[in-house]
């Protein structure tokens, strides 16, 4: 009997979507999270001042240096800093923090640049936040596919919502799987568990009721036939859909599927069209 064919599975499923869905917004919503960012700092050799972080910022041989003025602090590790700090060289998708009064502070490296993103608890992105639009859970969209391993990882380059930017990630293999009566296929690149897999897409309802740009699924490690288990009612927004402080990868052009989705995370309320 499959969860379609049972009250009781259906209501399981229901209630366990419900409190994965509820996870997900409070992450969003936590003090630091995304929707705390108050910018996107793009950083040079010249060092610049940003008015929502202290100190002066640049990079170089070093990496990145903050120089903090008389009065400013910030806590790195544990540790109140003062005058100049060099935080080293950041490596690529990776970042570091430095706590300033109640803001954290995010030094990262996106699309080989190196960038700040001061997270502020009392943004209005945050505050105002009041959870993510999304389709009602319904069994037929969890979908069973195959995947096949590359012979090697393919290194892939896709581009980002922020201009000029791009990401390589190496996709380790390609699903494939049936919906509607269509065999369709996505490259898919490492997920956030063991052996897991992620996967970016666009869709029909992209730019109608989900977002534009792209969305991801994570995918559990397949199985020893290669079976992998795709519930798109767990298709998810990136950040960049809920701020434009973001620097999200685009799906692969072979990820852009030609059928309705209909399942999953929709346009977060604050990328709705606003009534004139």
């Amino acid at each position: 009997m499959t969860v379609q064919d049972s009250p009781t599975g259906i209501d399981t499923f229901a209630t366990e979507w419900e409190a994965w869905h509820q996870r997900r917004d409070s992450a969003l919503a936590h003090e630091h999270g995304f929707l705390a960012v108050t910018g996107l700092h793009w950083l040079a050799t010249v060092p610049q001042r940003f008015p929502d972080a202290p100190g002066t910022w640049s990079t170089g041989d070093e990496g990145v240096v903050v120089v903090l003025g008389e009065g400013e602090e910030l806590v790195v590790d544990g540790t109140a800093v003062h005058g100049r700090h060099a935080f080293g060289a950041i490596p690529e998708r990776g970042g570091v923090t430095a706590v300033w009064g109640t803001a954290v502070i995010e030094i990262a490296k996106r699309g080989g640049h190196d960038v700040i993103r001061p997270r502020h608890p009392d943004h209005p992105l945050r505050t105002e936040f009041t959870g993510t639009p999304a389709y009602a859970p319904d069994p037929r969209w969890v979908v069973t596919g195959t995947y096949t391993p590359f012979p090697e990882p393919r290194p892939t380059t896709v581009g980002a919502v922020a201009e000029g930017l791009q990401h390589v990630y190496d996709a380790p293999g390609r699903i494939r799987f049936r919906i509607g009566g269509r065999t369709l296929g996505l490259t898919a690149f490492d997920g956030n568990t063991p052996g897991g897999l992620m996967v970016l897409f666009t869709d029909a309802t992209s730019g109608v009721t989900t977002y534009a740009a792209n969305r991801a699924l994570q995918i559990d490690a397949p199985g020893p036939d290669g079976t992998v288990v795709l519930d798109f009612n767990r298709a998810t927004n990136l950040p960049c859909a809920y701020t434009d402080f973001a620097t999200c990868p685009l799906p692969p052009p072979e990820n852009r599927l030609p059928v309705a989705i209909e399942a999953g995370e929709q346009i977060p309320h604050e990328r709705q069209p606003t009534a004139q």
